[in-house]
């Protein structure tokens, strides 16, 4: 038998929470530990039960779906967006939610998402079985999930609470930052030449004052935190 998914429901609406509750009662893969409206209540929950999956409404009394967001934000829990406000979807998004169901949310819908938020985990255990192998590693990045092999990384480009991954093919734009990333790619293949840019080692060409040139005549500055140490590579 399956592993169920420990599931949460969040909503100030009752008639929200019975449907929803009443949605996921229907799908065997779901366990529901909670369903109601208590904000501090579900903060609780969410320290105890790791890597659940949320549905969370945006408007809130007294903590607002953003809030929970923003302060469970380097967790393990998924959250999929319940709201009957739209133009909310960008911000929620910046979160890495799963998906966002607008209200009021059919049968269908809810399923489709539930079965969105199973690939999505699917897609991270089968990313550990090829790390196991090599170190490709999986990343969701504009609602897409991307298989990314370090071989094929030109350079990755930090973008304040984002980064772009330059490969031979794309340029993916992805919600993390470069001291988390470079924690994902092989140790003693990429270096840190700045606070914006990481490079493979492999692929440079010459260094050439406070710059670097990779093949593909991609010429990158060398910030000035990072000088020493990679002159001293160099030697």
């Amino acid at each position: 038998m399956k592993r169920q998914i420990n599931t949460i429901i969040l909503d100030d609406e009752p008639f929200a929470v019975r449907l929803l509750k009443d949605y996921a009662e229907k799908v065997s893969s779901l366990n529901i530990i909670y369903a109601g409206s208590d904000t501090y209540k579900v903060l609780e929950l969410l320290k105890e039960y790791t890597n659940s999956l949320v549905f969370i409404d945006l408007q809130m009394p007294e903590l607002s779906g953003i809030e929970i967001m923003e302060m469970r934000n380097h967790s393990d829990h998924n959250f999929i967006i319940t709201s009957a406000y739209q133009e909310y979807a960008l911000d929620a998004f910046k979160y890495k939610v799963i998906d966002f169901l607008v209200k009021p949310i059919s049968f269908q819908r809810f399923y489709e998402s539930v079965e969105k938020y199973l690939a999505w985990q699917k897609s991270f255990e089968t990313a550990s079985n090829y790390t196991a192998k090599s170190r490709d590693f999986y990343i969701k990045a504009e609602r897409k999930i991307y298989r990314i092999i370090p071989e094929e990384i030109l350079y990755i480009e930090g973008l304040k609470d984002y980064i772009r991954i330059h490969t031979r093919t794309d340029k993916i734009i992805a919600h993390e930052n470069m001291k988390d990333i470079i924690k994902r790619l092989p140790k003693n293949k990429f270096l840190r030449i700045h606070r914006s840019y990481i490079i493979p080692s492999g692929k440079i060409k010459m260094l050439e004052g406070n710059s670097i040139y990779l093949h593909g005549d991609i010429r990158l500055p060398i910030g000035e935190t990072y000088r020493k140490a990679i002159k001293a590579k160099f030697n």
